[in-house]
């Protein structure tokens, strides 16, 4: 073979070997410094970004250290990049006046977006029951989606009864205590928010989600009214009512001013009533203390009365 021949193979295999290796390192996943301004939400994100002592304390460490872990975000059709993971690092870096995050873009379709979104925050400490609720709304319906596209025959996620198990096993849940928690979604924002808040139990509010938003409502100005929190089996009666077509405000209102066992020799002040004698810095810790000591005061200042 001339040596000129010889040459050109092997210059062709160079090129074929560098282009190869070159397309493995684009494939590569590799962090980006992006702009802040260009990452957005993920659209319908369940977990809530707070401006609380743990962000606060987030902010504090990227002021002093920076974001050391990458985001991961995809390309948005309209520009920007949509973010899968990171939305408090991202806050936090907002608060801390950082102009740029290191990001990882990977393309991903919605579903698959949708599972990372959610069992990326899922491993937080601390995760509100509309968070986790609305989360496994989520990641169920992907399942069910992926399991839609492909081998009916064959598919992973092809029935319900299998996403529910894959959502139960990834979360160490039962699949009935995931179906509880789905339903909560069902209920108007201001009875999930004392979900959040533990002025409604977990049980109770999984009963009161039965309720249509109307019957909600109602329910709802007759809580208030009574200033009292359902309890199970109350909430159970009144998901029975309204499954019978007998629900009304005057029914939930006889319901709710029941008086309730446990709250017999119980004295309840609210916590609007509280807050004008104390300090807004207070805790709620602080506030008992201080009514303990102030009681105590009082005790001895009759018991001084009695004896004279």
């Amino acid at each position: 073979m001339p040596k000129n021949s010889l040459n050109v193979s092997l210059k062709g295999a160079d090129d074929i070997f560098s282009t190869e290796e070159s397309r493995q390192e684009q494939q590569r996943e590799q962090v980006q410094q992006i702009p802040i301004g260009e990452l957005f939400p993920f659209k319908n994100h369940p977990f809530k970004v707070l401006d609380d002592e743990s962000m606060q304390r987030t902010v504090e460490s990227v002021e002093q250290y920076g974001v050391l872990s990458p985001l991961i975000a995809r390309p948005r059709p309209e520009g920007g990049y949509e973010i899968i993971s990171g939305h408090r690092r991202q806050h936090a870096a907002q608060l801390a006046g950082l102009e740029t995050l290191p990001v990882i873009v990977r393309q991903m379709d919605d579903d698959a977006a949708v599972l990372l979104m959610v069992d990326s925050n899922l491993q937080r400490e601390n995760i509100l029951p509309s968070e986790r609720a609305f989360a496994y709304k989520m990641k169920l319906e992907a399942l069910k989606n992926q399991g839609a596209r492909s081998d009916l025959t064959s598919s992973q996620f092809g029935t319900k009864l299998r996403a529910d198990e894959k959502v139960a096993q990834d979360s160490g849940e039962s699949r009935n205590q995931i179906q509880r928690f789905i339903r909560l979604t069902n209920l108007i924002p201001e009875l999930l928010d004392m979900v959040d808040e533990k002025k409604i139990a977990f049980n109770p509010a999984v009963e009161l989600s039965y309720l249509d938003e109307s019957q909600q409502r109602d329910f709802l100005e007759a809580m208030n009214d009574t200033q009292n929190a359902p309890s199970l089996s109350q909430a159970q009666r009144l998901k029975k009512l309204a499954q019978e077509g007998h629900f009304s405000y005057d029914v939930a209102f006889a319901v709710m001013g029941e008086e309730k066992k446990d709250e017999l020799d119980k004295v309840v002040i609210k916590n609007d009533t509280l807050r004008k004698y104390f300090p807004r810095n207070y805790t709620p810790k602080q506030m008992e203390d201080t009514i303990i000591k102030l009681l105590d005061q009082w005790q001895r200042k009759q018991q001084r009365q009695n004896e004279r």
